[in-house]
């Protein structure tokens, strides 16, 4: 099995380590990351500046490729460029902190597991669900089990799968829920300051807002000590709504 990983945590990261280490059980793992933290940035990709790649050692042995560009530009430039064959599957995290309700749509991580399925490679990304003293060793090992379901099942066209795991001794995982995206979202703190010039600046911070939803909600079961797997598609078309927006044509 040829295995694509990538993050937006940058390739030093703990948590792409971790992953490496369960990942290379399976097969040929090629690590494609961006070379400094890259958290929040979206789908951005590089356009008007060169992508630069420096081979990294880890342990006296190549460990991977560092990209100065976007998760999304890792995995664009790791299948079209790095890579001689398409991979089997990609992998994106394991991510420090948690990717549920909105968060999807601001992570690099999800993001990279995205544009792995734009260009039609099974993908998911993964996400350890705490911001301080993180233990990957249960996601790591979730991670293998997953990768190696989805080589055996597949994955639906334009689906990718957001994987988020509770921060808790293995013991106290109670198991595993499929789920929907939630409506929680970041409520945004801008912190005024001065800088030595006397000159104003802000600093975005703020805390999630937790949505109280049902217990299938990502949010909800993370939680409860669940691992959350949300499939996700690319297509945000609301064909629910497309019947009543064509009755405007008269109006226009």
């Amino acid at each position: 099995m040829k295995i694509l990983l990538t993050n937006d945590d940058g390739i030093n990261s703990e948590g792409i380590y971790s992953l490496y280490g369960q990942a290379k059980k399976l097969g040929d793992v090629t690590i494609v990351a961006p070379d400094a933290e890259q958290s929040a940035v979206g789908h951005a990709i590089t356009l008007s500046q060169p992508l630069r790649v420096k081979e990294i050692m880890r342990n006296r042995h190549f460990y991977g490729y560092a990209v100065n560009g976007t998760p999304a530009d890792c995995v664009k430039l790791g299948v079209r460029a790095i890579l001689k064959s398409k991979p089997d599957i990609i992998v994106s995290g394991i991510n420090l902190g948690p990717n549920l309700g909105t968060d999807v749509i601001y992570s690099g991580t999800v993001s990279a597991a995205t544009e792995g399925t734009i260009l039609g490679i099974p993908s998911f990304a993964i996400s350890l669900v705490t911001y301080k003293n993180p233990d990957y060793e249960y996601a790591a090992s979730f991670a293998r089990r997953l990768i190696r379901l989805i080589a055996r099942q597949g994955l639906p066209q334009d689906t990718l799968l957001n994987v988020n795991v509770p921060a808790v001794p293995k013991d106290k995982i109670k198991g595993v829920k499929i789920t929907h995206q939630s409506k929680s979202r970041f409520i945004e703190v801008f912190d005024k300051r001065k800088d030595p010039r006397e000159r104003t600046y802000y600093w975005l911070t703020g805390e999630m807002s937790r949505m109280e939803g049902d217990g299938e909600a990502d949010d909800v079961a993370v939680k409860e000590n669940y691992i959350s797997i949300t499939p996700i598609h690319f297509d945000m078309t609301d064909y629910g709504y497309l019947g009543e927006l064509k009755k405007w044509l008269t109006l226009l």
